[in-house]
């Protein structure tokens, strides 16, 4: 097994779609409308691109309406967030279970890309005002355009920036470089297996420009000489960082993001890891790490990843 020392800080779901009827004594029968409005809110959902289908449905934890989640949601959704049970029912109930908090959830989402069937969100979440914390949510789409699965990691929203005055969720947003998606991703995929994971960290220097590289993790300073200070520090407190398997690499662009398992400290840890890639170099980087709860204590039986 091979290990790296590297100090990466350690979600959910929510949208807004109402349906609107007629009352007027020259309206058409009420099976006639009911009908008009199904087959409306379902033409209106088709030309939905499935970004905006995701965004709608994490919004729905803010606004509420459990329609337009039943509506976007296949019935036989899938849950890899341990802390929730399975199924449409599943995530309705916490939509409701919000709804009815008496502080209101907030949604303000960051970053959204989409990688065929998949789409990625780097989203902050505020559930019934539990505090701030930062996610990064896939959305997995079925043949029919529907949210069939679900993964997230997600962690406290730092209070301070980081040792370069950057926080977890700043820094570039323009996607750029569709042409060179796959290119990207293949950079990000070997960097993982070589640096990450220990096999080639000889390679390191290879997959920066020199010294240039943003940091958004909440403990690290930006630069590889950033890194290799954080790396030093966790290595003279004994703490090992372990990246054991890559599960999924997602890529729009100049975006990747990596879903990794591990250890951290001896803790099973889920690394979410996004890179942008600036002409074939990896440029800046955010990440939440989180600890993967006791399965004894798992809501549902789907696994982390």
């Amino acid at each position: 097994m091979k290990k790296i020392a590297a100090f990466l800080s350690s979600a959910l779901l929510v949208g807004i779609l109402a349906g609107c009827s007629d009352n007027s004594t020259d309206s058409a029968p009420e099976s006639t409308v009911t009908s008009s409005l199904a087959s409306s809110s379902s033409q209106e959902q088709a030309e939905q691109t499935k970004i905006e289908k995701a965004l709608a449905l994490i919004h729905t934890f803010a606004s509420g309406d459990t329609q337009t989640a039943r509506d976007l949601l296949d019935e036989n959704y899938i849950q890899h967030n341990l802390a929730y049970a399975t199924g449409e029912d599943a995530f309705i109930s916490s939509v409701e279970y919000l709804a009815s908090a008496e502080t209101q959830t907030t949604v303000e989402n960051i970053r959204a890309f989409e990688d065929g069937d998949y789409v990625f969100l780097q989203t902050v979440y505020n559930f019934a005002g539990a505090g701030e914390q930062v996610a990064f949510d896939i959305f997995r789409f079925d043949e029919e355009g529907e949210i069939a699965e679900h993964w997230d990691n997600l962690a406290a929203l730092a209070a301070e920036t980081n040792p370069s005055g950057h926080t977890q969720i700043d820094g570039t947003t323009e996607l750029t470089d569709l042409d060179k998606t796959e290119e990207n991703r293949e950079l990000v995929r070997n960097f993982l297996y070589d640096v990450m994971q220990g096999n080639r960290p000889d390679k390191t220097a290879d997959y920066f420009e020199g010294d240039t590289y943003i940091q958004h993790n909440t403990a690290i300073a930006d630069g590889v000489s950033g890194l290799n200070s954080a790396l030093t520090a966790l290595a003279e407190q004994g703490i090992e960082m372990v990246y054991e398997e890559t599960h999924m690499v997602l890529a729009q662009g100049n975006f990747v993001l990596a879903v990794s398992e591990g250890t951290y400290g001896g803790e099973p840890t889920s690394y979410y890891d996004l890179w942008r890639v600036e002409n074939g170099k990896i440029a800046e980087h955010w990440d939440v790490m989180e600890t993967i709860a006791d399965a004894s204590t798992w809501q549902n039986q789907n696994g982390k990843f």
